[in-house]
C-alpha cells in the first residue's frame, strides 16, 4: 500500500472449524432434516449470484496511481578517505565533486474517479514526499484501465485523514458516485478494485467484518470499516463499494503480521472521507471541531481512582489556555459524559463527536467534576494542524540534580514502590520543566512495583493525587492514606513527564 502503515501492528489468531456430522435437526419443528442435494446451488438471501456485472461497471473509474521523486542517500564513509586522513595524506575528490548523491524512488498505489472532469480520491501516504521534509512527491502520474495514462497535479491533501485530493485534465471520464457508509451494516457484502502490488484492476469481494474499528490513535479519523475483501500492498487508496456500485469506504490500511492480507483490511468510511475531500477541492482546509483538550479513556484503573464505571467518558488531564474547553469552563481532571447529547463511548470518543461538530457552534458538554455531574456550554474552535499540536519533551536523565540511587533515603519518601522527593528549582532548571510546574518528582522506582508496570519512571513529576495537588512527600502519603479509608483499590496520580501533556495513571494500592 505504498508506503503504509509505519508501525505494523501484529495480530495473531487460532481460528478453530468445527465440522457437525450426522444429521440436522431443525429447532422449529422438531423434525430430522431432509439430505440436501450438495450438487445443487442454495440460494443464500442477500448473496449475489455474480460480482461481474458491478466489477465491468465500475472498473473504468479505478485508477492506478504511481509516483517518482528524487531523495538524497545517505553517504557511507569510505574506509580507504578514513586511512588517509588519519596518516594526513590528501584525500582525491569524490566524482561529482562532493555534490549530494539522490535515488529516484516512487509508490504504487490506487485511486478513483469523482467527477467527469478528472477528479480524483486516493490516500495523502501515497503522495507525501519520502524525505521526510513534510513536502510531496515531484511527479504524480495516473492509468486508467485501458492504459491511458495521464499525468495529475496534487489538489490537496489532508495528513489527518490521510487523504488527497489529485486532478487530471479530461472530459467525460468513468467515475463513481459516494454512497452512505452510515447505512452499511456488518455482515453485507463489499467490493473493493485496485492494484495490489501493481498489477492494475484487480477485483475482490467480502462482507463488513466491522465497523467503527480503531488502530488506537486516538483521532477524529480513528474510525474503519473492517472488512475481509483481500486488501493488499496497493490497494491503498482505492474504493469500496456496497452492491448498489456506490463508495462506502476509501481501502487505507491492513492488519497483518506478514504485511500482505491475512483478512483484515480497513477503510476511511465515506461520511468520514467526503467533506474532507469536497473542502480540498474548494481549496480549502477541512473543518473539524476543536476543544483544546488532552484526553484519556476510562481504563480499569483509572476509573477505579475515580470511583466511576470504566468505558464511559473520557477523563481531562490538560486544557489548552484560551481553547474552546478552557473558554467554557472545563478544568484537569473533568470527565466529560457527552457531547451535544451523544454519549462518550470507546466507539463514539471526545475526539470524534467534536471534530463533526461544526466549528462556532454552541453544544452542551456533560462533565464530572468531584463527583458532581453538570452541563456546559463550549463554543466550538477549529482544530489546529498536526505541526501545532505537537508537543516538543524535553526530559533529560543525567545531571538532573536529584538525589542518587545509592544515596541514602529521606524520611517518609517511600510511597507505593516509588522514591519520591520534593520538586526543587534546581531540579527543574535540570529537567527543563515548566517554570510554574508544582509537584514531587519521582527519583526512583521499585521494578516489581505497580508503578514499574504503569511505566512511571525516575524523572516523573506527580502533580496530584486523586485530584488533590501535592507539593511534598507529606501531601501524597497523606492522599493515599485518605483512597486507603475510603476502601479505593487504587489512586489516580497525575504524572508530567518533561515538558509533555500531563497523564492519570492510576496504581494499585496492594
Amino acid at each position: 500500500m505504498g508506503k503504509e502503515m509505519t508501525a505494523v501492528r501484529y495480530v495473531y489468531g487460532i481460528a478453530a472449524a468445527v465440522l457437525l456430522g450426522g444429521s440436522a435437526y431443525s429447532m422449529t419443528g422438531g423434525e430430522v432434516a431432509q439430505p440436501v442435494n450438495s450438487n445443487r446451488p442454495v440460494p443464500v438471501a442477500g448473496a449475489p449470484e455474480s460480482f461481474a456485472d458491478l466489477a465491468e461497471r465500475l472498473q473504468p473509474a479505478v485508477v492506478n496511481i504511481s509516483t517518482r521523486q528524487r531523495v538524497e542517500v545517505p553517504q557511507r564513509a569510505d574506509p580507504f578517505e578514513q586511512f588517509l586522513r588519519r596518516f594526513g595524506q590528501p584525500v582525491p575528490e569524490r566524482n561529482g565533486g562532493g555534490e549530494p548523491i539522490t535515488r529516484e524512488t516512487g509508490s504504487l498505489g490506487s485511486g478513483f474517479v469523482i467527477s467527469p472532469d478528472g477528479y480524483i480520491v486516493t490516500n495523502n501516504h501515497l503522495i507525501e514526499s519520502q524525505a521526510g521534509d513534510n513536502g510531496t512527491v515531484d511527479e504524480v502520474f495516473v492509468v486508467f484501465p485501458d492504459r491511458t495514462e495521464y499525468e495529475a497535479r496534487i489538489v490537496g491533501r489532508d495528513p489527518e485523514s490521510d487523504l488527497a485530493v489529485l486532478k487530471i485534465d479530461g472530459d467525460n471520464l468513468p467515475f463513481v458516485q459516494w454512497g452512505d457508509s452510515d447505512e452499511v451494516r456488518v455482515g453485507e457484502w463489499v467490493m473493493a478494485i485496485g492494484n495490489p502490488y501493481g498489477l492494475g484492476g484487480t477485483v475482490t469481494a467480502g462482507i463488513v467484518s466491522a465497523l467503527h474499528r480503531g488502530l488506537g490513535r486516538g483521532n477524529a479519523y480513528d474510525r474503519y470499516i473492517q472488512t475481509d475483501a483481500s486488501i493488499n500492498r496497493g490497494n491503498s487508496g482505492g474504493p469500496m463499494f456496497d452492491m448498489a456500485g456506490n463508495v462506502v469506504g476509501v481501502n487505507s490500511a491492513i492488519i497483518s503480521p506478514t504485511g500482505a492480507s491475512v483478512g483484515i483490511g480497513l477503510a476511511i468510511p465515506a461520511e468520514a472521507a467526503r467533506p474532507v475531500i469536497d473542502s480540498l477541492i474548494r481549496g480549502e482546509r477541512p473543518q473539524r471541531g476543536f476543544l483544546g483538550v488532552g484526553l484519556q479513556p476510562l481504563t480499569e484503573d483509572i476509573a477505579a481512582g475515580l470511583g466511576l464505571p470504566k468505558d464511559r467518558g473520557e477523563l481531562v488531564n490538560s486544557v489548552i489556555e484560551g481553547e474552546a474547553a478552557d473558554n467554557a469552563g472545563i478544568r484537569r481532571g473533568d470527565v466529560i459524559l457527552s457531547i451535544g447529547g451523544e454519549a462518550v463511548t470507546p466507539d463514539d470518543t471526545v475526539s470524534y463527536l467534536i471534530a463533526n461538530t461544526p466549528v462556532g457552534s454552541s453544544t452542551p458538554v456533560e462533565i464530572i467534576r468531584n463527583g458532581e455531574t453538570r452541563t456546559l456550554n463550549v463554543t466550538v474552535g477549529q482544530r489546529p494542524t498536526q505541526e501545532e499540536m505537537r508537543a516538543q519533551l524535553g526530559l533529560e536523565e543525567d545531571g538532573d540534580g536529584m538525589r542518587g540511587e545509592d544515596d541514602p533515603t529521606p524520611e517518609g519518601a517511600e510511597a507505593l514502590g516509588m522514591t519520591i522527593e520534593p520538586l526543587t528549582t534546581r531540579i527543574r532548571e535540570a529537567l527543563r520543566l515548566p517554570d510554574d510546574l508544582e509537584g514531587v518528582i519521582i527519583s526512583g522506582v521499585d521494578p516489581a512495583s505497580d508503578a514499574a508496570e504503569k511505566r512511571l519512571t525516575r524523572g516523573d513529576v506527580i502533580i496530584s493525587v486523586n485530584q488533590q495537588e501535592v507539593r511534598s512527600v507529606a501531601d501524597v502519603n497523606e492522599a493515599i492514606e485518605s483512597a486507603r479509608d475510603a476502601g479505593l483499590e487504587s489512586v489516580l496520580l497525575l504524572i508530567q513527564r518533561g515538558r509533555g501533556r500531563p497523564a492519570y495513571i492510576g496504581i494499585d494500592l496492594d
